[in-house]
């Protein structure tokens, strides 16, 4: 397994990982890698990744799917980050995608994005190959 260490910026915010999961399986044996984040305010998706103004346009339908100004029941003193939890599983924590001769088997225009819903933090995202 390998761990990917993200840093993000803001509260909400989409981060191109593909590069660096597609350097984590480098050569690697396998049918699929995992990508899978231990977080339950963050979150995985595939999508386009040629604009990067798709991500952004995911940051804003999330932030308004799930609003901030809701009767919250879940709320930590000094973390008030409810609303995180349900954009979380709305991505859900992992993707899988098959390998190809040791490299992703994405479409042309397919990246994995890491999505951040409760930051900015640093976070860990997990790579294995699945033989």
């Amino acid at each position: 397994m390998h761990e990917l260490t993200v840093t993000t910026e803001r509260h909400t915010q989409l981060i191109d990982i593909t590069a660096q999961v597609r350097e984590a399986v480098r050569g690697a044996g396998g049918a699929a890698v995992l990508v899978y984040v231990p977080h339950t305010t963050a979150g995985l998706t595939i999508n386009e990744h040629a604009d990067p103004m798709v991500a952004r346009d995911f940051e804003m339908a999330l932030e308004r799917i799930v609003g901030e100004d809701w009767g919250w029941q879940h709320l930590e003193e000094g973390e008030e980050n409810a609303p995180s939890h349900p954009r979380a599983s709305l991505m859900g924590p992992q993707v899988i995608v098959p390998l190809r001769d040791g490299e992703l088997a994405l479409g042309t225009w397919q990246g994995i994005f890491f999505c951040e819903f409760d930051g900015p933090r640093t976070r860990s995202v997990y790579v294995s190959v699945l033989a």
